[in-house]
């Protein structure tokens, strides 16, 4: 999934919010543009044409609501002189907030964005906000395939030639992250952390447990996940 990976903009003024999504989303595999102000992240979407935007309402240079009412709409090069003429666009938009009222996530919707997240937030929930959204508006395919081994991730089942292996729960989470970075290592902390959303703690008996079932419904797919005690563990073609 890396090279065609959805491309998402992120357009946050705060460096370490920025910093922090950016890495998570990077984790899962998908390309990320970067953008502090309205008026970069608008340059970047004409520019790039990213599959979804990740958009901030308070911003240096206005309001997140207006450039999704913008998007929404289109515009002519008289309102923004230095932007060719776009077309009103229907790229899914996610806002992230303090702003936590009911009045103001119904400002989000109805300035057209396709879903809000307050702040604070877990990354858990982020990165499956993102990935329903990306679901919902076609955006990324229903079925993932490395030769005869699949991911549905509609229903969440990874199948083997057809026949389901079984892999359920936070196994099946662990190898669809893996799976979409393919052939990079991932520490257990790291995995525990993403997949759990909190430390592991020094109690690494659940994710061996979880990571052992798993790697033995792989045996003889063609695909597996291999261990090395200073780096992690990675999916790979075995």
């Amino acid at each position: 999934m890396k090279n065609n990976a959805p491309l998402i903009l992120l357009i946050e003024d705060n460096p370490h919010h920025m910093k922090i999504n950016r890495e998570v989303l990077a984790a899962e595999g998908y390309r990320i543009l970067e953008a502090e102000t309205l008026t970069k992240g608008r340059e970047l979407f004409i520019k790039e044409r990213p599959n979804l935007i990740v958009l901030d309402i308070m911003l240096p240079d206005g309001s997140g609501l207006k450039l999704c009412q913008e998007l929404r709409a289109g515009w002519s090069d008289n309102s923004h002189p230095a932007s060719p003429s776009v077309q009103g666009s229907q790229v899914p938009i996610l806002f992230l907030s303090a702003k936590k009222a009911d009045e103001d996530i119904l400002a989000g919707f109805e300035a057209g964005g396709d879903d809000y997240l307050t702040k604070p937030f877990t990354f858990g929930v982020l990165t499956n906000r993102i990935k329903a959204i990306l679901r919902r508006t076609g955006q990324v395919p229903e079925l993932l395939t490395k030769g005869l081994l699949s991911i549905d991730i509609y229903s969440n089942k990874v199948t083997f030639d057809g026949s389901d292996l079984e892999i359920k729960g936070k196994a099946f989470d662990i190898i669809f992250f893996l799976w979409q970075n393919e052939n990079k290592f991932f520490t257990a902390d790291f995995i525990y952390e993403k997949i759990w959303a909190q430390p592991m703690l020094g109690d690494d008996s659940t994710f061996k447990s979880t990571m052992s079932r798993l790697r033995k419904k792989l045996n003889s797919t063609g695909y597996t996940i291999t261990s090395e005690r200073s780096r992690g563990y990675c999916f790979e073609r075995g």
